[in-house]
């Protein structure tokens, strides 16, 4: 006979743990399921930690910061360290273009209360010291913004949802959905049956297979990426960087960096061409590439010691959106999918928004900003093409 549930939350990642908790928090009895033999063992653990309000999509503002909000009080609410370090995000400027650029997202960030301003050069300089000078404008800075561990995060949740009677079940993979009458009854797993009449699938890069075993198309598509982190220095650097100068050698859009609370430099780059698909092995490239970046906007880094390298997956949609929303064809189905490698900082947001979804049937975000992530968007004219 199958267990029971009040609602299945399918993998246990940046986004299935928060909603499990959120889910958990009001009263529902939750089972997640996730194939690996932990929480955040995907494509979380390949974050570098940063989380910030600083978007121009009206959704990925509201969200991250209800995610900054609950995070960074954390340990004050809940007990738990989760490597919280304030200091916001910089964004330095070094051409006109670009200028014009980031101070015409003001009014859209400033219409959702998005703290942040736009610095001189000076003050630039003094938040990211030793930053080349030469043609440096200024930049915008958003002192809301900071970091957290990618390592403690998800536990933390974890722990959380399961004072409130979670269950989580591990190294169990989905195999299949049990759908009837438009209506979700359950999961079929490579272990056992369970019936709920919630279902919540927030499985990264695994969501398009997921939604194929639905019926429901998602168009996900996994878009790996390298990132890396060296050993302990001497605190620094207050910010997360974000140089988004295009590299010279003509394959990065843009590379960011900041400092963890344990002092050690955590950094990725943008490629200007996207690596479709899951592999997850380092490329040659990557570090001499990024070292170039680095010390042509910070020469004093030249001497840092680089502890490891690694890759990781972003579940890219094909407008760069999430899917957050409850789907009209199959009663009791929930997507939270498709975060495009933002699922770390918006994670703690989506929970909530899950929760919402599930038990108000409707959804806590403006109107303007639920527009963006709704399922039956006009992405799903390119659907066909995303799933070649």
């Amino acid at each position: 006979m199958a267990q029971t549930f009040d609602a299945i939350v399918v993998g246990g990642g940046s986004v299935g743990v928060p909603s499990a908790y959120n889910l958990s928090a009001r009263g529902l009895k939750v089972l997640v399921i996730e194939r690996r033999a932990a929480v955040g063992q995907g494509d979380n653990k390949a974050a570098i930690g940063g989380i910030r309000a600083t978007h121009s999509d009206p959704a990925k503002i509201v969200l991250c910061s209800r995610s900054l909000s609950q995070m960074s009080t954390w340990k004050q609410t809940h007990g738990d360290d989760v490597g919280w370090k304030p200091g916001g995000y910089a964004f330095p400027v070094y051409e006109e273009k670009l200028e014009n650029t980031l101070r015409g997202l003001f009014a859209i960030q400033h219409k959702f209360n998005l703290e942040i301003e736009w610095i001189d050069a000076s003050t630039m300089a003094e938040l990211i010291p030793g930053i080349e000078r030469e043609n440096l404008r200024g930049g915008t800075y958003s002192p809301g913004d900071g970091q957290l561990s990618p390592l403690k995060v998800p536990v933390a949740f974890q722990r959380a949802a399961q004072r409130h009677g979670a269950v989580f079940h591990f190294k169990e993979r989905v195999t299949g959905y049990d759908v009837f009458g438009g209506k979700i009854r359950g999961v079929v797993t490579d272990k056992n049956k369970y019936s709920a009449p919630i279902v919540v699938i927030a499985s990264g890069s695994d969501a398009a297979q997921d939604g194929k075993a639905l019926g429901v198309p998602l168009p996900i598509l996994p878009d790996s990426h390298e990132a890396g982190i060296t050993a302990p220095v001497e605190h620094f650097l207050k910010p997360l960087v974000v140089d988004m100068r295009p590299g010279v050698e003509g394959k990065t859009a843009n590379f960011y960096f900041g400092q963890n609370d344990e002092g050690q430099i955590i950094f990725c780059y943008t490629p200007k061409e996207l690596f479709v698909g899951d592999d997850r092995e380092s490329l040659s490239e990557f570090l001499p590439i990024l070292a170039r970046r680095m010390i042509t906007l910070i020469p004093r880094l030249r001497h840092a010691l680089v502890r490891r390298v690694w890759r990781g997956c972003y579940p890219m949609t094909p407008d760069g959106v999430p899917i957050i929303d409850n789907v009209p064809e199959v009663e009791g189905l929930t997507l939270a999918v498709g975060m495009c490698g933002q699922g770390f900082m918006l994670g703690p947001g989506v929970g909530a928004e899950v929760a919402s979804l599930v038990l108000d049937r409707r959804t806590s975000l403006p109107p303007e900003a639920h527009d963006k992530v709704r399922y039956g968007r006009d992405y799903r004219r390119s659907v066909n093409e995303a799933l070649k």
